[in-house]
């Protein structure tokens, strides 16, 4: 799994500073606290929140949130699928929890360069905690000669406190949007 580095550069400090208020944003929206940020050359150039229940969409997670403006902005822009795969090539993503399976796979076939994340995801993540999709490189390629999958480097740990701390505070007040249980919760006695 990946691991925080000792010392964090104030940079990545102010970026995920960024990703933990989109995650408050979340909370407030009565959604799972998750945030996140795209950076391009220093720049944020897209940010996301979980949106799953707002939507009523499952894979409305933060990073596909970001994900999705940028597709757009690019597809508006004119951009071929190689230029895409470029440009995700030189993004940093920051996170404020593991990124789960699915949102680890999009970010390999993407080719995003690198991410950084909060808090280890022990159900659901794709960066070492479950599967360690970061480190994947596939082939064959698809049309333009863009591998399916890459690697991307990742590192875990970055202000997980924070993270954990929304994700405990989402948790205790009760999930108002959880389904109910199908049966009853055992008595204890």
């Amino acid at each position: 799994m990946a691991s925080c580095v000792e010392q964090v550069s104030l940079e990545t400090v102010a970026f995920m500073e960024l990703a933990v208020h989109q995650a408050t944003l979340a909370m407030d929206s009565l959604e799972v606290p998750v945030g996140c940020v795209i950076v391009e050359d220093g720049e944020v150039i897209a940010s996301g929140r979980n949106r799953t229940t707002e939507t009523r969409n499952a894979t409305r997670h933060a990073e596909m949130e970001a994900i999705d403006v940028l597709l757009e902005k690019w597809k508006q822009n004119g951009l071929s699928e190689a230029e895409v795969a470029n440009k995700f090539s030189k993004c940093t993503l920051y996170v404020t929890c593991e990124p789960c399976i699915m949102c680890a796979a999009a970010l390999s076939i993407l080719g995003i360069k690198e991410v950084y994340y909060g808090c280890a995801n022990d159900k659901f993540g794709g960066c070492g905690s479950i599967l360690s999709l970061h480190l994947s490189s596939s082939e064959p390629l698809i049309s333009g000669g863009v591998p399916r999958q890459k690697g991307f480097k990742c590192t875990g740990g970055i202000m997980a406190s924070e993270a954990v701390s929304l994700l405990r505070s989402f948790y205790e007040q009760g999930n108002p949007n959880a389904p109910k249980p199908h049966r009853p919760p055992v008595q204890k006695i």
